[in-house]
């Protein structure tokens, strides 16, 4: 897989100004904190990723909706969020006829799969230091905005290996009743926004997918991407991500940096201290 990018430093200093500006750094879950199904073992009795998930969903909305088969965007998906979406988009077309227990239903086994995923999540390389530099040297203040369920989430910051639950103010999750306000919709991103008490303006969001580069864009705030995919990072960068990276690398090199500037430089690039 070739990389996004060669995580060169920061020769225009783009890095350096976003962080800068940034009062709060919110992070998507599942890629730039840890990939959460990538330690399962790939055995088919552990429904150990999201294909198999998402065909658990449909086999509950199948026997629920007492029908054979379900809408076509709902058979054809291989991805547990994008079932769960596709699956309230089909009950939304026929309210009267479909009842709604299959929703709750497909939602538990996401959020269950979520939290067995937890103890074998594989954490993104430099994410430990990334998080501690920003929020306890730069005095940011960080959340986790996610399509995953909160709980899960929690879980894995509380591990003993990761251990970051008190450098995060909060965890905005996935709405448990209401799958159409995951990511891209900007909902989790703007819960977070409002719970931190800042203006959009001075968040930066880091994620992986162009769900959360459009969520961003949507709530107003700033982006980084992190993926090591160059066709996706090539799509960010078409759709104006401002920094695209491959590794949290070019992030702590900038966050050091910023640590290290002097006090009368720039306003966006002051250091804030971190709060009690």
């Amino acid at each position: 897989m070739d990389d996004a990018t060669d995580d060169q430093d920061d020769p225009r200093g783009d890095l350096l100004a976003l962080l800068g500006r940034a009062k709060a750094v919110l992070f998507d879950f599942d890629g730039p904190i840890c990939a959460l199904f990538a330690g399962r073992p790939r055995d088919p009795r552990t429904r150990s990723t999201t294909k198999d998930v998402a065909d658990d969903i449909k086999h509950a909305a199948r026997e629920e909706w007492g029908r054979a088969r379900l809408a076509p965007d709902v058979e054809e998906c291989v991805d547990s969020h994008h079932a769960l979406l596709r699956l309230r988009l089909m009950y939304d077309a026929e309210p009267d006829d479909l009842s709604p227990v299959a929703l709750k239903r497909a939602e538990d086994i996401v959020t269950r799969a979520e939290d067995a995923a937890v103890e074998t999540a594989v954490r993104a390389w430099g994410v430990l230091t990334l998080v501690k530099v920003l929020s306890s040297d730069l005095g940011k203040r960080l959340a986790v905005v996610s399509n995953n369920a909160e709980d899960p989430i929690r879980r894995y910051l509380e591990l003993p290996g990761v251990r970051l639950h008190s450098n995060f103010d909060g965890v905005f999750g996935r709405d448990p009743d209401d799958a159409r306000l995951m990511k891209p919709d900007p909902d989790c991103v703007r819960r977070a926004i409002d719970k931190l008490s800042v203006k959009a303006s001075e968040c930066l969001l880091i994620g992986d997918k162009i769900s959360d580069l459009d969520a961003a864009r949507s709530a107003g705030t700033s982006f980084i991407g992190y993926t090591k995919k160059r066709a996706r990072a090539t799509q960010m960068k078409d759709r104006g991500a401002e920094v695209v990276v491959s590794s949290h690398h070019p992030v702590i090199r900038a966050a050091r940096t910023l640590r290290e500037l002097p006090p009368n430089s720039p306003p966006e690039c002051r250091v804030r201290p971190r709060r009690s």
